[in-house]
């Protein structure tokens, strides 16, 4: 099973950017599709944005054109880049190896997260 450590978070004014990373443990990082997702409080566990290893990215809508995923595969690591932030980013960011492009989480398991306030 593929381990991950995501990174990167903290707070920010609205308007803001962070770069998250999420580094994965194990062989085979440059074959999986990996995703980001986020859970606010209160609220299910979501996508935010999925990779596969051919590059092919998708994104949900409330994030279409401020966040940007890619990956290394030398470094093992994903990144999402998050630009024009907004309150209602405010969750907790979990990285997790996908099933496919449709981003559904491959393992049950979750790491820690990593926290993204938006707050002026």
């Amino acid at each position: 099973q593929v381990q991950v450590v995501e990174s990167g978070g903290g707070l920010v004014q609205p308007g803001g950017s962070l770069r998250l990373s999420c580094v994965a443990s194990g062989s085979g990082f440059n074959k999986y599709t990996m995703g980001w997702y986020r859970q606010a409080p209160g609220k299910q566990r979501d996508l935010v944005a999925v990779i596969t290893s051919g590059g092919n990215t998708n994104y949900a809508e409330s994030v279409k054109g401020r966040f940007t995923i890619s990956r290394d595969n030398p470094k093992n690591t994903v990144y999402l880049q998050m630009n024009s932030l907004k309150p209602e980013d405010t969750a907790v960011y979990f990285c997790n190896r996908a099933t496919g492009i449709s981003g559904i989480p491959y393992y049950r398991t979750w790491g820690q997260g990593t926290e993204v306030t938006i707050s002026s």
